[in-house]
Order: structure tokens, then C-alpha cells, then sequence
């Protein structure tokens, strides 16, 4: 357990820290754009609204209320599936990463309209028009560990014991 805490903590600091970086200090807001490494990296201003990809955007207070609330029961979710079943710090560290870019993502719910975007990654003549933040990173990255390294061995011990 202390590989989730540790990794939510350091996931969720990042990306609350990358956002202050980048719209305080660097003045997103003001500036709209900065090609970092144009068109393969650029800081674009954004607020996302709805879930991924601005799906069920420009909803009402209660939605956004509806949306911190379902982060919270399912960051809840994974703790407790957690506590339960993982044995691997892989496995620990994975949901951590989950939670802590969950809560982030939340906590940009309370304090804006939405979660911040600012990342927009384009290439070989594709031109990407969705933003993101690190948090929908972490998120992403801790699913991908949950799915390489959750169950493989608890199923491979149930399978020794019927034998």
C-alpha cells in the first residue's frame, strides 16, 4: 500500500504543479500558444468540461458535481480492490498513478469549470486537435500497469491449488 500512496502523491503533485507551471508561470492564458517542439509538442490553453475528448461538454453545475463525485467513488474502488487483491508493487504503484491523476483531475473540477488541458502532440502530417494534462497521462499509464500486472499470479496460485 505504500507504493499507491506514494505514487498517487507524486502523480497528483506533478500534475498539479505542471498546470501552475505552465498557465501561472509560463502565462498560457495570456500568450493561447507555445510551440514547445512544433507540431510534435504545444502548450494550448483548454478546459474540458465533460470525460475524455470533451465528450458530454458545456453541461450544467450538477454535471460537474456528478463527475467529482464519480472520481471519488471509483478512486474509493480501486483503494479497496487494491487493499483486497494486489500483491506486487508494480501492481500498487499502478493504481496509485490512477488515483492520484483522478484527484487532480477532481480537484481541477472544484477550483475551475473543468479539468485544465494544455498538451497537444501532433505528427506525420496527422494534426491532433484534442488536448490533455498529465494526469489523463498517469491515469492511462496506471490502467495499462493494472492490466499487465493485476491477477496474473493470484489466478496462477487458484490454478495450483486445484490440482
Amino acid at each position: 500500500m505504500r507504493w499507491l500512496g506514494l505514487s498517487a502523491l507524486v502523480a497528483f503533485a506533478i500534475d498539479q504543479a505542471s498546470k501552475w507551471f505552465v498557465f501561472h508561470w509560463l502565462g498560457l492564458w495570456e500568450r493561447g500558444r507555445i510551440d514547445v517542439m512544433d507540431p510534435l509538442l504545444v502548450f494550448r490553453p483548454g478546459i474540458n468540461e465533460g470525460i475524455n475528448f470533451g465528450l458530454f461538454g458545456g453541461g450544467s453545475g450538477a454535471q460537474r458535481i456528478i463527475l467529482i463525485a464519480i472520481s471519488l467513488v471509483l478512486c474509493t474502488a480501486l483503494l479497496v480492490w487494491a487493499w483486497r487483491s494486489f500483491n506486487t508493487a508494480r501492481a500498487f504503484a499502478s493504481a496509485g498513478l490512477v488515483i492520484g491523476g483522478a484527484l487532480a483531475n477532481a480537484l481541477d473540477r472544484v477550483i475551475y469549470p473543468g479539468v485544465l488541458d494544455f498538451l497537444n502532440m501532433s505528427c506525420c502530417g496527422f494534426t491532433n486537435p484534442f488536448l490533455f494534462n498529465l494526469a489523463d497521462v498517469f491515469i492511462f499509464a496506471g490502467a495499462f500497469g493494472l492490466i499487465l500486472w493485476t491477477g496474473e499470479k493470484k489466478a496462477a496460485d487458484e490454478g495450483r491449488e486445484t490440482r
